[in-house]
């Protein structure tokens, strides 16, 4: 006899990358624990511009047992070790905001304390000449032979990533259903969903259901009012237009995040094409503008002609309620700007699994769940201001309103304490570390006032060998790396039938 439970039925509402990241996860990490049914629709189309991925994907993969160079070459991805903003403080300005970490720190001062400290002595570089992926994605180069290894992510197309995860998964016994939902059925006393029809009549049952319809939000907020905090005060970008070019040029290891009047630009280099797209404010200029705006800065040919993507920035007040779980853009968005999309429904799987549902009663769990939700989407979207609302550009009405409004409490606290004395902190369970809020800080203009006291007890000449050792050894490094492109070329280019 076994102890097994029965299976507890999953149904997964929409596919795309949401749907099918969270169906091959739930499979491999809960296998017979679960029986799991994914139901899409062939003519639902999916928004597919979340090309660029955080280093947690990689994490995730390997939780999901995901062959990275299988994964690479069927998603024609690329690497990634950084974000260039262009444009953003002021016309002409660029930072990399890279993914590393540095190690010159003691548990009473970060980095930045120590660099101020050298840079004020006049002995100190750019802060990017202390970070391997800084250098490495300047240079345009790659490995995954360096010491320490790079930091790195993905820019993948969301459609073959899709695609890949749904073979994983249908092998690992999830079950697709093609068809279009057109009734979300509810018991009568508890509300909870318990079952979905569709429009050739078939009805799915199931005990838990995750909402991954996208801006829709079918049932989630459609059947349970699970109720919608806008952030369109402090995020006035609610569209873009989007388009995929030919590659121009080698593949460069970073995302670009150019400004323009009315928003921002953004190019992403996959093996077999680019990925292309403005983010523009409708209050502060027109589609039709935008678009010629977007055309005109397009380089390389068009593959298909660019789709407009409205989208609504804030999030779901329960992104977990009754017996479903919101993913993707069902649970809330904040904007593409530091490439969050696809991590937030990687972390939300990844916490449902923790927090399973077995038992009758699960309201602990799902308060806990929601409260994590809540406090990581939060984080993003103060990170994701700080780069609107640090600027110095006024040529359009929406660079001086971002400039000028009101901000949360939580981002102004972090703002002053850097101005005032170079603090910066990852607050608990956040994805962004110290080394992302001090270079996009700085790259913001930020200068601080002050810094630990700490670093100037470090010898000057101590202080400034150490800084030398660093930037001189990853030079060293940098220079022995194959570019980018011939990276990809030999470890995980597609073969052509």
């Amino acid at each position: 006899m076994s102890n097994e439970p029965a299976p507890r039925r999953v149904v997964i509402a929409g596919g795309g990358t949401a749907g099918w990241i969270a169906a091959t996860a739930l499979a491999r990490q809960l296998g017979r624990l679960v029986e799991i049914t994914l139901v899409e629709s062939e003519e639902i189309g999916t928004i597919g511009v979340g090309e660029s991925t955080i280093p947690t994907a990689r994490a995730f993969h390997d939780l999901i047992r995901i062959d990275q160079q299988a994964f690479m070459r069927e998603s024609q991805a690329s690497f990634k070790l950084a974000i260039s903003f262009e444009d953003w403080a002021r016309p002409g300005d660029r930072y990399l905001h890279s993914f590393g970490t540095m190690p010159l720190r003691t548990w009473v001062a970060d980095f930045q304390h120590f660099w101020l400290e050298a840079r004020a002595r006049g002995e100190a570089g750019e802060i990017g000449d202390y970070y391997p992926e800084h250098e490495a994605a300047r240079l345009q180069r790659f490995t995954l032979d360096a010491q320490p290894p790079l930091n790195y992510a993905y820019h993948l197309d969301a459609g073959l990533y899709a695609r890949f995860l749904r073979r994983i998964a249908e092998n690992d016994g999830v079950t697709r259903r093609e068809g279009k939902i057109v009734k979300v059925e509810q018991d009568g006393e508890s509300g909870d969903i318990v079952a979905l029809v569709l429009e050739d009549g078939g009805r799915i049952e199931g005990d838990l259901f995750i909402d991954c319809t996208g801006f829709r939000a079918m049932l989630i907020e459609q059947t349970l009012e699970a109720g919608h905090e806008d952030w369109g005060h402090w995020l006035p970008t609610d569209a873009a237009w989007a388009a995929p070019t030919e590659s121009v040029g080698d593949a460069h290891p970073y995302t670009r995040a150019i400004a323009h009047p009315n928003g921002w630009r953004w190019r992403i280099p996959l093996q077999h094409r680019m990925g292309n797209g403005m983010v523009f404010s409708t209050s502060h200029v027109e589609a039709q503008t935008a678009l010629d705006e977007f055309q005109g800065a397009i380089e390389g040919k068009l593959l298909r002609d660019p789709f407009l993507v409205r989208f609504r920035t804030g999030r779901r007040r329960k992104a977990w309620s009754r017996n479903c779980v919101a993913m993707g853009l069902s649970s809330g968005f904040v904007e593409p700007l530091e490439s969050t999309a696809i991590h937030l429904i990687m972390i939300a799987v990844t916490r449902l699994i923790q927090l399973f549902p077995f038992g009758a009663d699960c309201s602990a769990e799902r308060d806990r769940f929601n409260r994590l939700a809540q406090n990581e989407i939060e984080q993003v979207r103060d990170f994701v201001i700080l780069h609107y609302h640090l600027t110095e550009r006024d040529e359009t009405d929406f660079w001086r309103y971002v400039r000028d409004m009101d901000i949360p409490d939580t981002l102004q606290e972090r703002i002053e304490s850097f101005r005032q004395s170079a603090q910066a902190w990852q607050a608990t369970a956040e994805i962004f570390r110290v080394d992302s809020w001090v270079q996009c800080m700085l790259g913001q203009r930020v200068k601080p006032q002050a810094w630990h006291g700490i670093a100037a007890l470090m010898g000057s000449d101590r202080l400034k060998q150490s800084l030398a050792e660093a930037s001189s050894g990853i030079t060293r490094s940098v220079e022995t790396m194959p570019s980018h492109q011939a990276f990809l070329d030999s470890y995980c280019a597609r073969v052509e039938a």
